[in-house]
């Protein structure tokens, strides 16, 4: 073999085996993202979580806005990147606890009695108001004493959360908005950016996270500005009257 067959020789065998490494490390790094995001949403592969759907409130019967349904869709899509399936539930048929699956509850308290009863039972310390036609402040949300108005189409907010019960369990996922855009709004900002979460709370972590979307009339769920970490507010019980007399 003389010196020019052996160099090629070599030349290939290094671009075999730099081919070899790269592809090795870029499946480990692939499948490293893909736990710490299976992880952190409660989706295991092969695992069964739950789509709690909420109910356009100016609609009769069963039916979902357009940007609720995009929400949904959107959720599919993260669902499926992580090898798991979706159970569809209507939220006024979804009469069962939560820890066991992960759920991913799309809507305010006006549309969807399980984010109300989320509300009372994980984030107490949210008050929403759902008087929306006849109330100055339909739809303002109160939390640790501030409240965040709705001017439709200009300036509206949005939970989002991720919580637990006292048991632990698998979380739940909860986007509470004043309107349906304001919804998948939050739901894109999971999706976009759920690996950052993840390194600020911990794979297994509570926060609830107060958003604004703005201009949506012209924007769309794009515009979205994080205001403020209320979990501490949000997850405070107010005390009953009278316990501190009681003490």
């Amino acid at each position: 073999m003389n010196d020019d067959v052996r160099n090629i020789v070599l030349g290939l065998a290094a671009s075999a085996i730099s081919a070899a490494a790269g592809w090795f490390v870029r499946t480990y790094l692939w499948r490293r993202r893909l736990r710490r995001q299976q992880t952190f949403l409660g989706l295991p592969t092969g695992s069964e979580c739950l789509l709690v759907v909420n109910q356009d409130p100016s609609a009769s019967g069963h039916s979902v806005s357009r940007y609720d349904t995009f929400a949904l869709l959107e959720l599919s899509a993260l669902i499926k990147e992580c090898g798991a399936h979706a159970d569809i539930v209507v939220h006024d048929t979804a009469r069962q606890g939560f820890g066991t699956r992960t759920e991913f509850c799309v809507g305010g308290p006006a549309s969807n009695r399980r984010t109300e009863a989320h509300l009372r039972s994980l984030l107490p310390g949210v008050e929403v108001n759902t008087d929306y036609e006849n109330a100055p402040d339909g739809g303002a949300f109160t939390i640790g004493g501030e409240t965040y108005r709705l001017e439709k189409g200009r300036t509206e907010y949005v939970l989002l959360a991720r919580i637990t019960g006292p048991q632990g369990g698998r979380p739940v996922f909860l986007s509470c908005g004043q309107r349906a855009v304001t919804n998948q709004a939050a739901i894109r900002h999971l999706a976009r950016h759920h690996g950052r979460l993840a390194r600020r709370y911990g794979l297994d972590g509570t926060f609830c996270l107060l958003l604004r979307v703005v201009n949506s009339d012209v924007y769309g769920p794009d515009m979205v500005e994080p205001v403020a970490d209320v979990t501490a507010a949000a997850t405070a019980r107010t005390p009953a009257p009278g316990a501190a007399s009681a003490g």
